[in-house]
């Protein structure tokens, strides 16, 4: 900074373009003193060059930010100068971004006063149009009718109409006194309570057992004896507190042989405590039928 190399001073440079050469493909500008002074060290102007005139355009706006600007006696010579060149100056750009903004806040005040001035004015003129008119022709032609009494009568339409809603009106309110004669006796039986079917998960749930078990638990279980068709069995008497053992039961001796028919007499009266069985009585034999010829 203290030797300031390839620094130029700004004051009272200027751009201007240079015409480009017969063999020349480059987009040449040049900077210049206007007060013939020179620009960097014994050069009294600085030619740069670019390959397109987009670099060109970009080196411009720098340099017009900068505080360079465009030499203004070509473009009065000029007459069909382009409108880049006045949008490059950054004063006439923010002096133009303040007049558009101030333009944008004008038109959105404008817009909402007539937003909000437009229904106003049609209700107004609405009410105003209908009040004249009522009070200037239908007001005269209502007065120049012949018979006004019948101005106000009900037509058959109407009177057609408020029947048939008399008529719902009274058929409704029967409808609504026997909803509520229904509501006041009609009884309500409560449910019952529900059945508990936990069993039945619990039996889903458990293993069914094994028929190997099964067989176990009948063999070690007492044997039943099957009932006989005499009857019930007698009930067999609880033993007291001071009873002994039970008596032995009387287990009868085998069975003397069946006595013939000649001494069935004599012995009637001896098996009768002796506890024989009866005899079996003697079938008769009977001659078959004859089969009729």
């Amino acid at each position: 900074e203290k030797e300031k190399k390839y620094m130029l001073p700004l004051d009272n440079l200027k751009v201007r373009d240079v015409e480009k050469s017969f063999m020349s493909s480059k987009h040449i500008f040049a900077l210049f003193n206007t007060e013939q002074r020179n620009v960097y060290k014994d050069y009294r102007f600085l030619e740069l060059a670019c390959d397109s005139q987009e670099d060109v355009d970009s080196w411009k706006a720098s340099l017009l930010r900068a505080g360079v600007y465009p030499d203004k006696s070509l473009t009065e010579n000029d007459e069909n100068g382009q409108a880049e060149n006045f949008s490059m100056d950054p004063q006439l750009e923010r002096q133009v971004e303040t007049i558009r903004n101030l333009v944008d806040s004008y038109m959105s005040i404008i817009n909402k006063c007539i937003r909000d001035l437009i229904p106003k004015t049609i209700m107004h003129l609405m009410i105003n149009n209908v009040k004249d008119f009522i009070n200037s022709e239908l007001l005269a032609q209502l007065y120049s009718s012949e018979d006004q009494n019948t101005l106000m009568e009900e037509s058959a339409e109407q009177a057609q109409r408020r029947d048939e809603m008399l008529r719902m009106y009274q058929a409704l309110k029967e409808a609504l006194v026997i909803i509520g004669d229904i509501n006041t006796a009609t009884t309500f039986t409560p449910a019952p309570p529900p059945v508990d079917d936990s069993w039945i998960q619990h039996s889903r749930r458990s293993p069914p057992p094994s028929p190997t078990t099964q067989r176990r638990l009948t063999l070690s279980g007492p044997l039943s004896r099957p009932a006989s068709g005499r009857g019930p069995a007698p009930a067999i008497p609880s033993p007291g507190p001071h009873s002994g053992a039970p008596p032995v039961p009387f287990r009868p001796g085998p069975l003397p042989p069946f006595p013939s028919s000649s001494s069935s007499s004599s012995s009637s009266s001896s098996s009768d405590w002796s506890g024989a069985p009866p005899q079996v009585p003697s079938r008769p034999t009977r001659a078959p039928p004859s089969v009729p010829r």
